[in-house]
Formats: structure tokens, C-alpha cells, sequence
């Protein structure tokens, strides 16, 4: 019998090679005959470039070449793409859509923004000659300021973009919206500034560059070696299979890593141009100011509510900070990557939204763990909570008479999203249970007493995820061993774990005897890569399908071996038996025998193994419940989080405590967002000035408690055959509305509405001092 099936939790198959420093990742890999890699970037926000004078880096010890956008135009190299979501805007003009080039021509718009690419003999060498490279620079006005960017005097980040209006949107049933706010009894608004992050994953972004004569080869961490061929083949104006990418061992990436940057194609031509590999790594400070940046949106949102304080409707006008030109996915995050989960769990008729997407002087815009949907869901929740606020109702009370009953499955909400199943209100009431929601006025006094103010919040997620398609091959060998070869990524979450699972179960082996091969396009035929938490809700799938395909050809091996019928075989437990009799014959030795050519079927190899392919039709819908409380101390204002409980309904749960782990970081991230975490630019400048961690301030272990997470798992989504619904994205979906609705219950005493996140504790003690004007962002 096989150890380790699915619903248990064995230790990570990975980790015993990390823990030992056996771990492969891209700074690891070292060709022969490597050079040297270094980008310079532009210091200012914006700025005219009249002048690019290499001739002193040149000729500096161990200086290769020197390349700008001329050799890049030279060379015929593609600007890098962008997924164009929609074409025109509302009034029916079409969307601005500026090219992204390589390095920068004649105007940088950001400051980090590429201009020039140096390749010596050593790392050293290199920055050395980076400072050497002159740009005579004409300072041109910037815009960094979200708010502002369409302001009539404000700087222009492109000609063709009036106002730096780069698109708007819209979606619903702006009518229906309308008219139920004419009616409505009451409205409650809010404005929402959702703070811009920096994805900080722990392994910096990466990059080696070959070049064997016929055929290039990048190394580099990605999410889905597959999407970077694609893209990258389409700039380097090549064929795909002229192109290899291989990602090793990745070190985190949230989203960040899935996206198409300058210094992949400047490795793979400068490989090839010098013939031989040239290696580029990100430095800390470097990535401040080259990584897609997160969020960065302000969302105005009303609420219309009947007299018996029912939702009927909410309208949103979103302003989406896009940087200062397109990423691969920035149209999508701020329009349609959330915006069916604007009505929340709740039972909202109509909704509308209407987003104005801009230019700024600023690093691009993309997505970040979760996407598009963590800024609807703060949204509704603080919103929500506001509503309970004006109307004088407990915030439990509002949400149990709006949220949609378990009776109303499958629900079609108000934009695009059909949830399959969810039991809402039974997650609520969980989780303010577990947390003592009723015994809080008692903790409350009990702080009063020492001094603090004590607050508790909660908020109710749901998340749209986990869809797409994937194709697994599964195989075994003659020892026993089996190999799955899949298109996704693992970039830290231990999908491979889960992946030997759902084989082990089927296949009747121990976990440990199963290999994961992924992240190499010569190993792997095809694939889409791991994003939107679809690996086990797709590839897990197909994973099971590929292991029962195996069996079924396995049964017409077997039926060979044992002299019997196929339709008389069956297989338990790893074992292959004529039904009615001790005949029978294991795994392994039915793999031996599959080496025949006799057994292989036309047009393949011998062999044992199956292939299985799953395409998601729509999303799965993971949702929960998380209370927070927090303590506030009145004459300094720090904060500490006492206590997190999570409830969170997944579905059903490959490994719970692989689940945990995800679903754990993913809360500490948004704690992040609410409390710590915050890009700051210089208005007059454009200087980032929270550039390092110095001033971008991360969570550490001492701001977090121990996060007390409960699963409900007896409602498995019914979009995909296992049940699974994603687990990556939900924690810092639901943590930021949780935490900001703790901290502004604490501050209710100052008649405090409203705070923009990261709630630091001057923005704390000013509120409290009277001072709100400054304690806004």
C-alpha cells in the first residue's frame, strides 16, 4: 500500500536537498567561458537622452562590449509584449498602447529604467565599467502620484496618452447600479488607497544567456518555461525550438517572475554576438527599481442599502497606477483579473465598475500574489464594515443578512463569476466562534486597563482561481519508479509534493519513488506554467488522469504476462491480479515487461506510462473567514497583532500541511501590506525612496503571531474532478480588510473612519492626536 495519498501530510519531497544545500537555483549555475553582465539604468524619473558616450567603459580592464538601443534595433529585436486585454476604451477610441523597448530610446520614464547593457570578464569588472558609461541626461518633469496622474498640469508620461490616461473600462449593468441607488434608503462611501508593494521574493531574478551556434539556451527563474519561450523567441524574432529555457530551483516569486523583462533577451543576444554565455543577477537595490511592482490603485466605492440594511447595489470608480508602460499582464490586474468579485459573498444585484488605467513616472505595474483580486475584496469588506459603522449595526449582523445562503448554489454573481459551491455564512459564523467574537468586549476592558486600545476585525474572502489547462506524462520503470512530466513551476510551494500524492494514491507506490521533471523546454513538450494557484486544480488533475491512463495500459500488459483477458485484469495497490484468482503480478514487473516493443502501441514507444490532460472550463472559488485582533498603544502608537484566526474552505486538501504553509505565507504577506509594506516616490523628483530595506519595511517573525488556521474541507469545488480549490493567493487576499477593519474597530473611540494602508504606527498616533490630514498617505 502506498504511503502518503492524498488528504495527508508528509514532509516536503524537496526540502531534505535545500536544507543540505543541494538546491539548484540560476546565481548556482556557472558555464564555461561566462561573462559578465551589468545594466545601467537611468537615475532620474524622467528624462531626455541627448547623448550615450560608451567609448570610457569600453575600454576598461575586461570590458567585452557595450550595447544601447541602437545595437538592440541593429540586431532587430522585438520590443517586449504585452497582453493587449481590450482595445477600445468606454467612449469607443482605442486604448493608447506604447512599445516597450529593450533599452531605453531617446527618454527614460522611470528611474531604474534600462539604458545600457555592459559585458566584462567579471562581475567585478562590470559595475566598475557600468560608471563609466555617460549619459548626458536633460531632466524632464515627473508624475509619480497615482491620485494626480490625470490632473491637467500633471507631467506627461507619453504624447500619445492626453491626461496620462492609458485606457478606461467598464463592466456591469451601469443602469441597473444607477437606478438601485436612486431608491436606495441609505449609501455609504468610502475612498481606498491600496498601497503599491514590491514582490521581494527571497531569490532575485536572473539570467544566463548561451549561444552553441545554432541554438540559444537561457537559464533563469521563471514560473513556466513555455510562456518565456514563447515570448522570448517572439523578440529574438526566432523560431521556439531555436530557443531552450531551463529553470532550475526557483526562490519564490509571487506572480513577479511570470513576466517578460529586458534582461533575458539582453543575455541571449549579447550570447550570441560574443559567442560565448553571459550571466546577469539582480541586485537587492536593483530589483527596487526593475521588478514589476503590485496593486497601487484608489477605489471610490459606494453601497446602497434598502431600509432593512439589504445590499443592492455598489458602484466603484477605480483609478489603476499601470507605471510608466505595460508589463505583460498590467491591463488585466486593474479590469477583469477581480473584477467579478466585487459583490464579495454577498447577495448584490447589480454592481458597476469603471476603471481608468494610467501612466506614471514609475516601475511597471503587474501582477503580485493574487492578482487583480485582492484589491476588490478589501474593497467590499471595508466597505461593508463602513456601512455597519453608519448605520449603527454589529458588522457579524450586516454580513449574515447579506451573505448568499448555501441553498442559492450554484449563485450567479452580479459580473461574470458562477460560484459552484460554498457554504458563506456557515464560514462566518466558524471563525467568530473559534474567536471568541461575542467574549471580546471583556479582552477590550482588559487592555483598556494596561493602557492600549484593543480592536477586532474580521472579513469574509472569495477568490476566482485555478483554472487553464495542462498535460502531465506519467511513467514507470522497470525498479518501480515513477516520473511525472509536467508543464508547471515549482517556485517554492512544493507542488511536487502534492503531484506524488495524487500517484502514490493511484499507483499504490511510496511518495519518495516519484520524480517531478519540469522547467525545461527539451524535457517538457508543452505546458502553462504555475500562476493563479492552478497547480493542483489543474495539473493535479491532470496528474490524475495521466496515472490512470497508465493503469489501463498497464491492464493490457499485464493480461499478456498472466495469459489472461484484459477486461479480467485489475489493479490495487500497485499489483495487477486475474479477478477470481492468485495470479497476479506487481507494478514494476509489468514495466519490465512493457520495454517489449511487442506492448507499444502505434505510433509510440514500449513502455509504461499514461498521459493526461485537463482544461478548466471556469475558475474554482476557495473562500474562508479571518478575525484579527489587534492592541494599540496610545502614547506611541505601535501596534501588535494578539491574535489571527483563519477559516478557510479549500476544498478538498492534497496536503494539508502544504496548504497550511501557503496559506500562512500568503496571510503574512498581507499583514505586510497593512502594516508594514509601501513604496513611497518623491513628488519632485521621482526618486523611489523607499528603495532597499531600509525604508521598505518587511514583516519579520516578531510582528506576526501564530497564525491559528482551521479548515472546513467537505465542500469540494465541483469545476474540476478532484475537488481542489486554489490555496496560494487566499491569505493575502483576506488578511489586509481583516487587519484594517481590527485596527479602525480600535480606534473608534477617536471617531476614526478611515486609514490607508500600511497602518504604521505614526499614521496611529497622529489619528489619535487629531492630526488625520498627516496621517494619510
Amino acid at each position: 500500500m502506498a504511503t502518503f495519498g492524498v488528504g495527508q501530510s508528509p514532509t516536503r519531497l524537496e526540502d531534505q536537498r535545500f536544507l543540505s544545500g543541494q538546491g539548484t537555483y540560476t546565481s548556482d549555475i556557472n558555464l564555461d567561458g561566462q561573462a559578465y553582465g551589468i545594466v545601467v539604468r537611468s537615475p532620474h524619473a524622467h528624462a531626455r537622452i541627448s547623448k550615450i558616450d560608451t567609448a570610457a567603459a569600453a575600454a576598461a580592464p575586461g570590458v567585452l562590449a557595450v550595447y544601447t538601443s541602437v545595437d538592440i534595433k541593429a540586431a532587430g529585436l522585438k520590443p517586449l509584449p504585452f497582453l493587449l486585454v481590450f482595445d477600445k476604451n468606454i467612449d469607443g477610441s482605442k486604448v493608447f498602447s506604447p512599445t516597450r523597448d529593450i533599452l531605453a530610446v531617446d527618454v527614460v520614464r522611470h528611474v531604474g529604467h534600462p539604458v545600457a547593457f555592459v559585458v566584462t570578464e567579471t562581475h567585478a569588472q562590470a559595475q566598475d565599467a557600468a560608471e563609466l558609461v555617460e549619459v548626458d541626461y536633460e531632466p524632464l518633469p515627473s508624475i509619480t502620484d497615482t491620485k494626480h496622474a490625470t490632473d491637467f498640469d500633471a507631467a506627461q508620461v507619453w504624447d500619445g496618452a492626453p491626461n496620462n490616461t492609458a485606457f478606461t473600462w467598464q463592466i456591469g449593468n451601469r443602469e441597473a447600479t444607477d437606478a438601485a441607488f436612486e431608491k436606495a434608503d441609505q449609501v455609504v462611501e468610502v475612498e481606498l488607497v491600496n498601497n503599491r508593494l514590491v514582490p521581494n521574493s527571497m531569490e532575485t531574478r536572473a539570467a544566463i544567456g548561451d549561444w552553441d551556434g545554432k541554438r540559444y539556451t537561457l537559464h533563469s527563474p521563471t514560473q513556466g518555461v513555455h510562456f518565456t519561450q514563447n515570448t522570448l523567441s517572439n523578440v529574438l524574432c526566432i523560431e521556439k525550438d531555436e530557443l531552450r529555457v531551463v529553470t532550475p530551483d526557483v526562490g519564490g516569486s509571487f506572480g513577479m517572475k511570470n513576466k517578460t523583462y529586458p534582461e533575458p533577451p539582453l543575455v541571449l543576444f549579447a550570447a550570441r554576438d560574443l559567442n560565448r554565455p553571459v550571466k546577469w543577477t539582480s541586485e537587492r537595490t536593483e530589483a527596487f527599481v526593475s521588478d514589476n511592482h503590485g496593486r497601487d490603485q484608489i477605489n471610490r466605492a459606494e453601497l446602497a442599502l434598502d431600509a432593512d440594511a439589504r445590499f443592492l447595489a455598489i458602484r466603484v470608480r477605480t483609478i489603476g497606477n499601470l507605471g510608466a508602460h505595460y508589463s505583460s499582464y498590467a491591463m488585466y490586474t486593474p479590469t477583469s483579473g477581480g473584477a467579478g468579485l466585487l459583490s464579495g459573498v454577498y447577495t448584490v444585484p447589480a454592481v458597476h465598475v469603471e476603471v481608468t488605467g494610467v501612466f506614471t513616472h514609475t516601475v511597471q505595474m503587474d501582477n503580485y500574489r493574487g492578482a487583480g483580486r485582492p484589491p476588490p475584496i478589501y474593497l467590499v469588506e471595508r466597505l461593508v464594515d463602513a456601512a455597519a459603522r453608519q448605520l449603527k449595526i454589529d458588522p457579524a449582523e450586516l454580513r449574515r443578512r447579506n451573505l448568499i445562503p448555501r441553498e442559492a448554489m450554484p449563485y450567479a454573481a452580479a459580473i461574470v463569476n458562477i460560484f459552484d459551491d460554498g457554504d458563506f455564512p456557515r464560514m462566518m459564523e466558524a471563525a467568530l466562534k473559534h474567536a471568541d467574537y461575542e467574549g471580546f468586549a471583556a479582552r477590550r476592558e482588559i487592555s483598556r486597563d494596561a493602557g492600549k486600545l484593543r480592536g477586532i476585525g474580521f472579513a469574509c474572502y472569495i477568490e476566482n482561481c485555478g483554472n487553464g489547462n495542462e498535460k502531465a506524462v506519467v511513467s514507470v520503470d522497470e525498479k518501480g519508479d515513477v516520473t511525472i512530466i509536467i508543464g508547471t513551476q515549482a517556485i517554492g510551494q512544493g507542488i511536487a509534493t502534492g503531484y506524488a500524492q495524487i500517484i502514490a494514491e493511484q499507483l499504490g507506490v511510496d511518495n519518495d519513488r516519484v520524480t517531478t521533471i519540469q522547467g525545461d523546454t527539451d524535457l517538457v513538450a508543452t505546458g502553462n506554467g504555475t500562476g493563479g494557484s492552478k497547480s493542483m486544480a489543474v495539473g493535479g488533475v491532470a496528474c490524475k488522469r495521466a496515472a490512470l491512463e497508465l493503469i489501463e495500459n498497464g491492464k493490457r500488459i499485464a493480461a499478456e504476462v498472466l495469459e489472461a483477458s484484459a477486461a479480467d485484469i485489475e489493479f490495487s495497490d500497485g499489483i495487477f491480479s486475474v479477478v477470481g484468482s492468485d495470479r497476479r503480478v506487481g507494478l514494476a514487473q509489468v514495466a519490465e515487461a512493457s520495454a517489449d516493443p511487442m506492448f507499444a502501441t502505434e505510433g509510440e514507444e514500449a513502455g509504461l506510462s499514461g498521459t493526461g490532460k485537463f482544461g478548466a472550463e471556469t475558475y474554482t472559488f476557495p473562500n474562508g473567514c479571518y478575525v484579527c485582533e489587534v492592541e494599540i498603544d496610545r502614547d506611541t502608537g505601535a501596534l501588535d497583532i494578539v491574535r489571527f484566526v483563519a477559516f478557510d474552505d479549500i476544498g478538498t486538501i492534497v496536503n494539508p500541511l502544504l496548504a497550511g504553509g501557503q496559506i500562512t505565507g500568503g496571510i503574512i504577506q498581507g499583514i505586510g501590506q497593512a502594516v508594514h509594506e509601501g513604496c513611497i516616490y518623491d513628488s519632485e523628483s521621482g526618486q523611489l525612496l523607499t528603495g532597499s530595506y531600509m525604508d521598505y519595511r518587511m514583516p519579520r517573525a516578531d510582528d506576526v503571531p501564530a497564525i491559528d488556521l482551521n479548515f472546513i474541507d467537505d465542500i469540494p469545488c465541483k469545476t474540476n474532478p478532484l475537488g481542489v480549490k486554489g490555496a496560494g493567493e487566499v491569505g493575502s487576499i483576506g488578511a489586509p480588510p481583516t487587519v484594517v477593519n481590527a485596527v479602525l474597530d480600535a480606534l473608534s473611540e477617536f471617531n476614526v473612519t478611515s486609514i490607508d494602508m500600511p497602518v504604521t504606527p505614526e499614521k496611529l498616533w497622529r489619528l489619535m492626536n487629531g492630526n488625520s490630514q498627516t496621517a494619510k498617505n
